[in-house]
């Protein structure tokens, strides 16, 4: 640390003209620019705040560092053996950094007398714990050269974050820090705020984003845990926080209270009809293949394992013409055409918004999450769609089981999945499927099911997310379809969560999790086998992007393509229908199931 004596920031008056600072620190794989912030910030600003915001991700002494990590870990475990490593890589590094702050990085401050004896004795206990970490994700013991090697990492990292946040601050001079928190940023989030507290004492701090929508959530043990274990971070905005933000800056919240979420301000949840566009001015937007925006919030189903619904509150949306208008602004002012709209579903939007650019003559690409339903699975909608600049489908497949798409409360058939794929896949639409194993009571039968379904459809996949079944604390409560009773265990010692601040818990039933990592492996070198790629670079994108163009004559332009800003791509207006799919599933309109 630069110096253990507080420093002096002149920031601006509190109300009007106040500084602050919205940042996104690593590690993050950014696709998108954060467009938490970007809202946030162009919210602020109307009220006449001065915001800077900044997304650490993308900056290469950091990518340096992600990369040299995972690679080091790699070197370790055989390639048929990263199914899962792949899909929870985030996971552990988080929980490896989470730890050597709490362990290594502790041991640095003033107050220890018996440093030497304190290494020692919580040396093996640290060791064993990174271990366990690594072990409980690919089931492989590694060796503790290795940890030392990855700790070496670490270390050049906290001081590269060191270095990086203080100069931030001091450029910026903000009398409030505002982090907003995903997977894999936790550490490095921490670390800052206690650096603030240190040397900062007057910096107000505030902890947001998408962390909470799982592991913490609103009133689960984790949270309440947390916000005792940092005494530095004064505030958590949990889920929509621009309403909250501002109420908390004008001092109109309860001051006792630490964690602030929507049931805070019932009935002020921000209005999308009057919201500005995101401010991405503060972004190197050059380093991202897309640019971000949605058109809604929340999601109108519940599936019985996600989150969404507990984070976000009541489903509500933009009008169709608004997100038009607000895409071909962006597209003015910043020269992308290719978006990525973050919303949880697309469906109940989708045609009308097709339409919207269709009537507005300016092509925008733009994808987005959508759910298996009849109106996707007719070719009509889907041309109309790719008309209108739909780029690539999201889907949910989860499983190739109706059975255990039924535990699910999915709603969908297997008969709806296929079809969908083979419309989407018809008009050129890259279609990302996301796919969970190990899910309570999925059989051996039900697991070869999802291998087999993923065959049959191998030429209508663009590409393929594979995770495994994760258990939140305060969504799955019970299962009420007769799989499993409910019965949850911590995933790592006890001693593991006073270092991680966050406990993972699992699932006590079959399948375990080691057949569960298992069957993840075989997932992944089943889909390898069948050449549907699952690309996690430049190259392996532009591959992807190959295949894709090989197999379907109709097929959306690749994403390079869309880096040439002087280069107006505009192929969406003259894709014609070449197949006939027969649709043998009533179409109850745009959102009907």
């Amino acid at each position: 640390m630069e110096s253990n004596k507080t420093e002096t920031i002149h920031t601006g008056e509190k109300g009007a003209g106040e500084k602050i600072l919205l940042a996104m620190l690593p590690f993050n794989d950014p696709q998108i620019p954060p467009l938490g912030i970007a809202n946030l910030k162009s919210f602020l600003k109307r009220h006449g705040y001065d915001v800077t915001s900044v997304d650490a991700n993308v900056e290469i002494e950091f990518r340096e560092i992600y990369d040299s990590y995972f690679n080091a870990v790699l070197q370790h475990i055989p390639t048929d053996k990263r199914g899962n490593f792949n899909s929870m890589k985030l996971d552990i590094l988080q929980n490896h950094l989470t730890a050597y702050l709490t362990y290594r990085k502790r041991l640095e401050t003033p107050g220890y007398t018996n440093l030497a004896e304190m290494i020692c004795e919580k040396e093996a206990e640290y060791v064993e714990l990174i271990k366990i970490l690594i072990r409980q994700t690919v089931f492989l013991e590694v060796p503790d050269e290795l940890i030392k090697h990855l700790d070496e990492i670490l270390a050049v990292f906290f001081q590269r974050l060191e270095s990086y946040y203080l100069n931030l601050l001091r450029e910026t001079q903000p009398g409030v820090v505002g982090l907003s928190v995903c997977i894999g940023m936790m550490a490095a989030s921490l670390y800052a705020f206690k650096l603030t507290r240190e040397l900062y004492p007057h910096i107000r701090t505030v902890m947001g984003g998408g962390i909470y929508a799982d592991d913490m959530a609103v009133k689960s043990s984790n949270l309440k845990y947390f916000a005792e274990m940092t005494p530095y971070i004064d505030k958590l905005i949990v889920g929509e926080g621009e309403v909250l933000f501002l109420k908390y800056l004008r001092g109109e919240l309860q001051e006792t209270q630490k964690i602030y979420t929507v049931n805070d301000i019932p009935g002020e949840t921000l209005d999308l009809s009057m919201s500005s566009i995101p401010d991405f001015d503060d972004f190197h937007l050059d380093r991202y293949p897309f640019l971000s925006a949605n058109a809604s919030v929340g999601c109108p189903f519940n599936c019985n394992f996600c989150t969404i619904p507990i984070q976000w509150g009541k489903y509500r949306q933009k009008s169709a013409g608004q997100v038009a208008a607000e895409l071909i602004r962006l597209y003015r002012r910043h020269g992308t055409q290719l978006f990525l709209l973050v919303d949880s579903l697309l469906n109940p939007i989708i045609a009308e918004l097709a339409r919207e650019f269709i009537a507005k003559e300016v092509c925008i690409y733009w994808d987005g999450s959508l759910r298996v339903s009849p109106a996707v699975c007719n070719p009509d909608n889907t041309l109309l769609w790719r008309k209108g600049g739909f780029y690539r489908a999201h889907l949910g497949i989860e499983t190739g089981s109706q059975r255990i798409l039924d535990a699910m409360d999915k709603g969908i058939t297997l008969d709806q999945i296929k079809t969908a794929l083979s419309s989407l896949a018809g008009a050129g639409i890259k279609t990302t499927t996301f796919w969970v194993v190990g899910y309570p009571g999925e059989t051996e039968e039900d697991f070869l099911q999802s291998l087999q379904l993923a065959e049959e459809l191998k030429e209508d996949i663009y590409e393929t997310t594979i995770r495994p079944y994760l258990y939140y604390e305060m969504k799955q409560e019970y299962f009420d379809h007769g799989i499993q009773q409910n019965k949850s265990i911590p995933l790592y010692p006890g001693y593991a969560r006073e270092k991680l601040l966050v406990e993972t818990l699992i699932m006590d039933t079959y399948p375990s999790r080691e057949e569960t990592v298992r069957r993840l492996n075989r997932f992944d070198r089943h889909i390898r086998k069948l050449g549907i790629p699952n690309p996690y670079s430049l190259y392996e994108l532009n591959l992807a992007d190959r295949r894709w163009k090989e197999l379907h004559e109709n097929a959306v332009p690749p994403v390079i393509q869309f880096k040439d800003k002087l280069h107006y791509i505009d192929e969406c207006r003259h894709v014609e229908k070449i197949f006939h799919l027969e649709n043998n599933l009533e179409d109850d309109g745009d959102f009907g199931f």
